[in-house]
């Protein structure tokens, strides 16, 4: 969805350091499926190098694929930010047959000087993974 990265270049354009889409989004190859006011839905590819020897989806790369998600969707909704919490909660691995995960973000609340946030990972229509996120709003 041009029109999300187009939105979030256009709320960062002041801030000359960032880069949208952020070159780990791009790595990734992540892509959003859908946008709503504080809700973002992403999808990221299995790639083989995410892979542990058992072929599941080796849990940090399955949460840095969450950041993404979740970096993303708190540009949209709050002045830039930096995550300073990452509770992760680890379902059902991520296993060899799937090949793509979908990340849903909310919004959970938001102050002055925090976002809160949680995601879900699914795979295969089945829920895999929950975090809970704090971002501190910080001053470019």
């Amino acid at each position: 969805m041009q029109d999300v990265m187009a939105k979030i270049a256009e709320r960062v354009a002041g801030v000359s350091s960032m880069e949208v889409p952020p070159k780990s989004f791009q790595e990734m190859k992540g892509e959003i499926l859908e946008y709503e006011p504080e809700r973002l839905t992403a999808r990221f590819p299995v790639q083989t190098r995410y892979r542990n020897p058992f072929g599941f989806m080796q849990g940090g790369f399955v949460v840095a694929a969450v950041d993404n998600a979740i970096g993303l969707l708190s540009l949209l909704e709050a002045e830039p930010s930096v995550t300073t919490q990452l509770n992760t909660t680890y379902i059902r691995p991520i296993g060899p047959k799937v090949e793509a995960i979908v990340i849903e973000a909310r919004v959970v609340a938001k102050t002055r000087g925090h976002l809160y946030m949680e995601a879900e990972v699914t795979a295969l229509d089945k829920l895999c993974v929950r975090c809970f996120a704090t971002f501190a709003i910080v001053d470019p």
